[in-house]
């Protein structure tokens, strides 16, 4: 863990440093601020509340119900994707990049995203299968590895696959706001700086809108998902 970590900062640290020195070449400068780009700016935000609302399921459910990783978890987000962190990752990733930056940085992004996990996935997988055996081969060929399939989603109840607690937010909540004001701190300083404070207040109607929404879907996740933990415990 502490390697990946190692390695993610310094993948993180050199971005960084090359948007520092070329920032006009990644930040949206000089663009009219068109409908289209508004939309983007707003999908990337949705993008990366989707993608903190994935890892804190995700991770939340396997502290819970990972027994100390002696069991194969295959409920909650793990019954969709077999690696539901990592595509909340992916999503809070993509989601900075369509709110700060120009288009084609998001094919760079997507690019060293699978360059830089797909031999982490294929390694964890290698080690799962050596302690589970058949039960997690039967799992592989049940759940795709990072991208859900459009019909188990409208199968399954949303509380199914994506349950909350606020108790699991309440852990992860200075990293997700670290990432959300850093975000809309620059995306802020593009919009003032190319079409001004005008435009920048609509815009942010948009996005408080988003975030209100976000709130709402978090606080109905974390009700249904104690609803559906009150009939497991009531059939016990």
């Amino acid at each position: 863990m502490k390697r990946r970590l190692k390695i993610n900062g310094v993948i993180m640290a050199c971005a960084a440093i090359i948007v520092v020195f070329f920032p006009r070449f990644f930040f949206r400068y000089n663009i009219s601020g068109g409908g289209i780009e508004e939309y983007v700016e707003i999908l990337g935000f949705s993008c990366i509340l989707l993608g903190q609302i994935i890892r804190v399921s995700a991770r939340g459910y396997k502290a819970e119900h990972s027994c100390e990783s002696q069991a194969l978890i295959q409920g909650g987000p793990y019954q969709i994707v077999r690696n539901p962190m990592y595509l909340g990752i992916f999503l809070i990733g993509l989601g900075v990049v369509l709110a700060v930056f120009k288009w084609w940085a998001a094919v760079i992004f997507i690019i060293v995203f699978i360059i830089r996990y797909i031999m982490l996935i294929y390694k964890e997988e290698k080690k799962l299968l050596s302690v589970f055996l058949e039960p997690y081969k039967d799992y592989c060929k049940r759940v795709p590895r990072i991208l859900p399939s459009l019909f188990t989603i409208t199968k399954l109840d949303i509380s199914e696959y994506l349950p909350i607690k606020l108790s699991w937010f309440k852990k992860e909540i200075g990293s997700i706001l670290s990432l959300l004001l850093l975000t809309l701190l620059v995306e802020s300083w593009e919009d003032i700086t190319k079409e001004g404070l005008g435009f920048y207040i609509r815009q942010s109607l948009w996005l408080f809108l988003t975030f209100v929404l976000f709130i709402i879907f978090i606080i109905l996740l974390s009700h249904w998902t104690t609803k559906r933990d009150e009939k497991a415990a009531d059939k016990k």
